[in-house]
């Protein structure tokens, strides 16, 4: 007697199947490979103070040289005796954009605000970044974070964001909470968090986790290389650049990769190996 299965698959079935689970496993790899590209899309700028010397020597010649190496954009941290127009039209002759200024506490202060709104409109610049301030007791981190609300509600009408640099000292706690979370954790979620990985690991904390905290924050991120030395660069140093680079590209909300060195005998050359260094790992 032939006994059947009790449930026959013809080979016609079993290769719909099979061809079946062969697309779904090509099209889950092409989907992969897709997310990954999408990621990798994040455009890369440098922070001119890293090249600050060679900048107030020859502006428009570094500026030159920072787009031969292929960087996208620069920010600023002074603008060197220039006008914005002046500055603009160096950039626009090399194929650079602006994204970011390190603008002064001050410049976001009532009394100057509007003249720094319209030379960051002549700029072409939308991220207006605070490098730096202090507070000394919780209130007056309370104070600064109602401060940068005010203001984020006025630039967004340009078109701008406002926000706030990393130093050690931002992660000094008060009363059980540090600068930083008093800051972040009590501004509106258009404030951008510009970490900056070495700063932040110079203040004891850990930078991967100081991103968890706030999704969607870190709108633009300095890279800085953190514990190999003064000539180290991204995968020479103690930076956990695989979940950095994870989170700003999933849950981040970045839009600016921002390279700084600060150390180097030879800055030029420190910021062209931190961009070869960046191609190693796959984001430029």
């Amino acid at each position: 007697m032939n006994s059947q299965p009790h449930n026959p698959v013809s080979r016609r079935a079993f290769l719909r199947t099979g061809l079946g689970m062969v697309g779904i496993a090509a099209l889950s790899r092409g989907t992969e490979l897709w997310a990954a590209a999408e990621r990798r899309k994040i455009p890369v700028g440098v922070q001119l103070y890293s090249v600050r010397e060679l900048c107030a020597r020859d502006l428009p010649g570094t500026l030159a040289a920072v787009a031969k190496i292929g960087y996208k954009g620069v920010e600023w941290a002074g603008y060197y005796n220039r006008s914005a127009r002046e500055l603009r039209r160096m950039l626009d002759d090399v194929g650079l954009v602006t994204c970011g200024t390190h603008t002064p506490y001050e410049s976001i202060l009532p009394q100057n605000l509007e003249a720094t709104i319209e030379f960051n409109q002549i700029l072409g610049n939308k991220f207006l970044i605070v490098p730096w301030m202090q507070g000394k007791t919780r209130q007056e981190w309370l104070d600064r974070a109602r401060l940068f609300n005010e203001v984020a509600e006025k630039v967004r009408a340009h078109g701008m964001y406002v926000g706030y640099h990393a130093h050690a000292h931002d992660f000094e706690k008060f009363e059980g909470q540090t600068a930083w979370d008093l800051f972040f954790g009590n501004t509106r979620p258009e404030v951008v968090m510009q970490l900056d990985t070495s700063n932040c690991m110079a203040g004891g904390a850990d930078p991967v986790e100081v991103l968890r905290r706030y999704p969607g924050r870190a709108i633009t991120i300095h890279l800085k290389a953190h514990g190999g030395g003064p000539e180290a660069v991204f995968g020479e140093d103690k930076v956990d650049w695989k979940a950095v680079f994870e989170w700003c590209e999933t849950q981040g909300g970045t839009q600016w990769y921002v390279v700084e060195h600060e150390s180097s005998k030879d800055p030029m050359d420190a910021i062209r190996r931190c961009y070869a260094a960046l191609q190693k790992m796959g984001k430029v």
